[in-house]
């Protein structure tokens, strides 16, 4: 039997969705909370939700709650936050082996669901402030999670440079909020942040499995049931102008190599173009960016592009001598300029085909696969399976790919330089 996808709404403005396909031996469940990116809230919001996967009211410590999962069969239960463009995602979720492999016939369905219950609706608090052990433990956490974001120097370029293309829209904050903040939170605090998200977030429901399990939908109607919501509404899409003029910024670190990323920015609408326009630019080994820049001109170490839909930004990043800077820009507008010539061909277009159907593949692999591809579709506003995707980008033209180009303008780019050099 194929897979089945179906989303239904709750009240209280909650998507149920589920995806049912025989071909999975687990289950998986995750609730995601979004609401509005804010920087004055980012980190208390993501220190609300984290606390969730570390204790509950039964399980008042980690090691309790950790013991108990293993003792269904290894049972997985993780929190996570992220952006996406001028919105904060926050959620929880949690895997387990269907009941049907379990040796003893346990209901290992409804022990997780209700460990999910107790998580998001009893957790370990005292009705004002988090449990203070499962506080430090989770901030300890994020403000080591914003550490190594900086110790990864690729990943801090890209983030130094939302915060220059999207100055004054939500998307320069970070989901984690910066350091400082999240070291100023209380457990007060980030208790009244995960209320606020109960009651004021978006909320959708993802449930995947081998069969339909009527007690997900009711576990989750029946705990929101008794939050007061009154949702506030989200925009998953906002382009960001354009400056008049591109501006160019700089840190110097103690780095051994540079970074260099420019964001262009579009007006463009065509989003089935615009990746089209991405693997043949520099998302692929095959691109002009990798094959020109890197490998035949040697100018960077690495040097791909990549969309950011809801935005319409495209960011192409590299990692650059200080002295080839200068060169390697020079060369990556030349390759954009070919293909606003409509300079690529008909193998190019294959090419980025191919790449595009390999990834498509891959959705359905795993159960988190399923839940992330339609998530993304709903928060695209058009929810279809990967097949109806592919048939998208195989109608996209050479014309639209050359328009999707020449909608694209340079409007910033950030520049990591090498502390030693500048010396």
């Amino acid at each position: 039997m194929p897979m089945r996808y179906k989303r239904t709404e709750l009240a209280g403005n909650i998507g149920f969705s589920t995806v049912i396909d025989e071909k999975f031996k687990t289950s998986y469940i995750v609730v995601r909370f979004i609401t509005p990116l804010d920087s004055e809230k980012a980190a208390a919001n993501a220190l609300g939700i984290s606390i969730l996967n570390c204790s509950n009211s039964r399980y008042r410590t980690l090691a309790e709650l950790n013991e108990k999962l293993s003792s269904l069969y290894g049972a997985g239960l993780s929190s996570f936050s992220r952006k996406r463009g001028d919105v904060q995602i926050l959620g929880l979720s949690a895997s387990w082996l269907n009941n049907c492999y379990a040796f003893d016939g346990e209901d290992l369905t409804a022990e997780m669901l209700e460990m999910v219950r107790e998580c998001l609706f009893a957790p370990n608090a005292d009705g004002s402030s988090f449990d203070a052990d499962s506080f430090r433990i989770t901030r300890k956490d994020l403000l080591d999670r914003i550490d190594s974001e900086l110790n990864n120097k690729r990943g801090y370029a890209l983030s130094r440079a939302a915060e220059i293309a999207f100055r004054g829209e939500p998307a320069e904050n970070s989901c984690y909020g910066t350091k400082e903040a999240a070291e100023k939170v209380t457990s007060e605090e980030a208790y009244a942040a995960y209320r606020d998200i109960l009651s004021k977030a978006q909320v959708e429901v993802f449930y995947v499995s081998a069969e339909e399990e009527p007690a997900v939908e009711k576990m989750i109607s029946e705990s929101f049931g008794s939050v007061e919501r009154s949702p506030e509404p989200v925009q998953f899409r906002s382009k960001s102008p354009l400056r008049s003029e591109p501006v160019t910024e700089s840190d110097e670190l103690d780095v051994n190599q540079c970074k260099m990323v420019m964001t262009f920015k579009s007006d463009s609408d065509d989003q089935f173009a615009m990746k089209m326009l991405n693997m043949i630019y520099g998302a692929t080994p095959v691109s002009k960016l990798f094959f020109n820049v890197r490998e035949k001109m040697s100018l960077c170490y690495y040097c791909a592009s990549r969309v950011y839909s809801e935005k319409g930004a495209l960011m192409v990043d590299s990692g650059v001598e200080r002295e080839n800077i200068e060169k390697a820009k020079a060369e990556i507008l030349h390759q954009l300029d070919e293909i606003r010539q409509g300079n690529f061909t008909d193998d190019e277009m294959q090419s980025a085909l191919l790449s595009l159907d390999n990834a498509l593949t891959q959705v359905g692999d795993t159960p988190a696969s399923y839940s992330s591809w339609y998530f993304e579709r709903f928060c695209d506003g058009n929810i279809i399976a990967p097949e109806q995707q592919f048939d998208g980008f195989a109608n996209v033209t050479k014309a639209r790919i050359v328009q999707a180009a020449n909608s694209l303008s340079l409007d910033s780019i950030y520049l990591m330089l090498d502390k030693e050099a500048a010396e």
